[in-house]
């Protein structure tokens, strides 16, 4: 590697913990405010001190100085900025230039509040899901629904259910209408990390094991958006049409609950749009 591209990498490893370190205040991690900071975010020795590595070692690699750095450290740093899955491989491609070993991704999760919320909407499924789509927290009527608690890890992503599970999309009556609304939201969701390795292979696995996705993901507009899976037939057989709000949980981490509503609930007497009404047993088999 030319001594101008390593420099280049360099500087970006230096904007890239810069930035990330602007995006969290003391109040994010538990520490008192303070007046008299002449910048926004975390200082320096705060980054250091959080991760538990010395405050001169970490300037110099924010500074992007030509040093060496473990796997372990990096690990801390990616901790102490709150970063999640695809941002703390990112780093590794910055400062080793190479993603970091499979077992060293931290999966996200949402804090103790954030699920009892979840526990508390008893008779609505809701999920927290990450820039990926992955579903990273669910409530128990959500697991009754899509049996997130019965998926290995890997397999619980809204975009891999829907395209690559064909029990799951046996289930889905409206499924030629809800999974290219649902791409649509995908992809306007990864234009915010275009380049980041996990949102990638993830792509690349998609267009792999769906001829749909392969052909729908290429094309310029999609059309409607849609944040939930509109029509679902429920495990005994009945079918319930759904819509969706959607709630901020982590900004900085790209966090969102999405809550599932009835045509039952409080305040809502409409159809959802677009839904099919025809028959009410399963018939969309078609391959995935």
């Amino acid at each position: 590697m030319s001594d101008r591209t390593l420099t280049r990498t360099r500087s970006d490893l230096s904007d890239f913990l810069k930035h990330h370190r602007a995006m969290l205040t003391p109040a994010d991690i538990g520490l008192p405010t303070t007046g008299g900071r002449r910048t926004p975010g975390l200082r320096r020795e705060e980054v250091a001190q959080l991760a538990g590595v010395g405050l001169t070692w970490y300037t110099w690699f924010e500074q992007g100085r030509d040093i060496q750095v473990s796997e372990s450290f990096l690990l801390k740093i990616a901790k102490a900025l709150r970063l999640d899955d695809a941002k703390c491989s990112l780093l590794f491609l910055l400062a080793h230039r190479r993603p970091p070993p499979r077992e060293a991704y931290q999966w996200p999760s949402v804090t103790p509040l954030i699920q009892a919320l979840l526990d508390d909407l008893v008779t609505r499924p809701a999920y927290v899901l990450n820039l990926r789509w992955d579903v990273i927290a669910w409530n128990e009527v959500a697991d009754s629904l899509f049996d997130f608690s019965g998926r290995e890890q890997v397999d619980r992503n809204v975009m891999r259910m829907v395209f690559a599970d064909p029990d799951m999309r046996r289930r889905l009556p409206a499924w030629r209408e809800d999974a290219p609304r649902l791409l649509a939201q995908f992809r306007a969701d990864m234009a915010t990390a275009p380049d980041d390795p996990a949102m990638l292979a993830l792509i690349d696995d998609l267009k792999r094991l769906s001829p749909d996705f392969r052909r729908w993901i290429e094309q310029p507009e999609m059309g409607s958006y849609s944040r939930g899976i509109a029509t679902v037939f429920n495990t005994d057989g009945t079918r319930i049409d759904f819509a969706h709000e959607m709630l901020i949980v982590d900004e900085h981490r790209h966090l969102k609950m999405i809550v599932y509503f009835t045509s039952e609930d409080p305040g809502r007497s409409d159809n959802p749009p677009n839904a099919d009404h025809g028959s009410d047993r399963p018939s969309n088999t078609d391959a995935v």
